[in-house]
C-alpha cells in the first residue's frame, strides 16, 4: 500500500484503484467500502480513503444506518469534513430518489397514436431529420429514449447494431422508431420503408420487436406498421 500524507485513489495500483474497477467491471463489482472511497475521494493524514470509507461504514454499523446520517455525525468522524459529508448525503438521497421512482409512472404506448403524442411536440419543429428510438418494457412502457443520429434517413446509415445495442443495454423488450419530416409532411420515402424493413427484420431475428416506425410531421404522422411494413 502506497502511504502518503493524504492518499488519494491515483496513490493505489492501477489494479486496486476503485474507479479503474468500475469502469472495467461495472459498479456492482465494488464494495460499498470502494463505492465510498470514489466519493470521498482522499483519505486523511492517517488514513487512506480505503480506510476513512471502511471507518465510515463501521461507525454505522454498514448502510443501514448510514443512509439516515446527518451532517453532524459524517463530521464527528476523523477525516470527513463538511464537503465529503455533503457529498455522501447527496449521494445517499439519490440512491433514495432512484428507490422511490414508481414503474407505473412511466408512459405507456398501446397505439400509433401513442407514440405520437409522447414526441409530436419535440419533433415537429426540428430544422433536420432525427431518428429516434423509444425503449420499452414488456408493459409497453417507455424505459428509455435515444437519438441514434441527426440527418438525412438512409438504409446505409440506420446501422441496427446502433439501434439494439441500446436496447440490450435497457433490457428492452420492444422497440418503436420515430424520425421528422422538416417539411411537415409525413409521407413515408423509399429509403424510409428500407430502413424499417431492415429494422423489423433484424429484431425478429434478435428477439427484440420493433412495433412501429412512427414518421413526424407538422400535427401528423404517419404509422408504417398501419401502413402494412412493420
Amino acid at each position: 500500500m502506497v502511504q502518503s500524507s493524504s492518499l488519494m485513489i491515483r496513490d493505489f495500483p492501477q489494479n486496486e484503484r476503485p474507479r479503474e474497477r468500475l469502469v472495467q467491471d461495472g459498479a456492482t463489482s465494488l464494495s460499498n467500502q470502494e463505492l465510498l472511497a470514489i466519493l470521498l475521494r482522499t483519505g486523511s493524514k492517517e488514513s487512506s480513503v480505503i480506510q476513512l470509507a471502511n471507518r465510515l461504514l463501521t461507525q454505522f454499523e454498514g448502510l443501514r444506518l448510514l443512509k439516515d446520517a446527518t451532517i453532524e455525525e459524517l463530521t464527528s468522524i476523523k477525516g470527513i469534513g463538511e464537503t465529503k459529508a455533503i457529498q455522501i448525503m447527496a449521494a445517499l438521497e439519490l440512491g433514495r430518489r432512484v428507490g422511490r421512482l414508481q414503474y407505473d409512472d412511466r408512459y405507456v404506448i398501446r397505439t400509433p397514436e401513442d407514440g405520437a403524442n409522447y414526441m409530436m411536440e419535440e419533433m415537429r419543429f426540428l430544422s433536420q431529420e432525427h431518428f429516434v428510438c423509444l425503449y420499452l418494457n414488456t408493459k409497453n412502457q417507455v424505459l428509455h429514449r435515444q437519438t441514434i443520429f441527426i440527418g438525412s434517413l438512409n438504409a446505409s446509415i440506420v446501422h441496427p447494431r446502433e439501434v439494439f445495442k441500446e436496447a440490450f443495454k435497457r433490457s428492452a423488450a420492444s422497440i418503436i422508431c420515430l424520425h421528422n419530416h422538416p417539411s411537415g409532411d409525413p409521407s413515408p420515402s423509399k429509403e424510409d420503408i428500407e430502413v424499417t424493413k431492415r429494422l423489423s427484420e433484424c429484431g425478429k431475428i434478435i428477439g427484440i420487436e420493433l412495433l412501429d416506425h412512427l414518421i413526424i410531421g407538422d400535427q401528423k404522422y404517419v404509422s408504417l406498421k398501419e401502413k402494412g411494413y412493420v
